[in-house]
């Protein structure tokens, strides 16, 4: 039985949509996968390319805010920042809840090559807590 798992950050523009798309790649058809920010900022033009490079298209995913999915009982929500933990919502649901908190590469400075780092590395981050992840919980 597929397993609702929900991603939640401060605007879902950024960590929980490489998150998403990494739990999506790794799950397969183990998991249904949402994301969500406590605000909605967009989608990160950068998170795009940089999931891009590793094969992975976000182009589509759509910035929602946590509101939106208070009907539907996960199984697991994780929150990929400090921010959405604590200004996280009580959930009426019995999901496992997961905490890791990613640095937050909108917030990178420097040239656009030390950005693009700065992004990349975040990406391997979330990349390698998504695989072991989907190994710990839904293999």
């Amino acid at each position: 039985m597929e397993k609702k798992i929900l991603i939640l950050c401060t605007g879902n523009s950024c960590r929980s949509q490489i998150a998403e798309g990494y739990m999506r790649y790794f799950a397969g058809n183990n998991a249904i996968v949402y994301s969500a920010g406590v605000e909605t900022h967009g989608v990160n033009p950068k998170a795009i390319a940089i999931m891009k490079e590793d094969g992975i298209d976000i182009s589509n995913h759509t910035s929602n805010n946590i509101d939106e999915y208070a009907n539907i009982n996960f199984d697991y929500v994780i929150t990929v920042c400090d921010n959405a933990k604590e200004r996280c919502p009580f959930f009426p649901t019995q999901a496992q809840k997961f905490h890791y908190n990613f640095p937050d590469p909108a917030k990178a400075t420097g040239t656009e090559s030390e950005i693009e780092e700065q992004f990349r590395n975040v990406r391997n981050l979330i990349k390698e807590y998504c695989r072991a992840f989907v190994s710990n919980n839904l293999n």
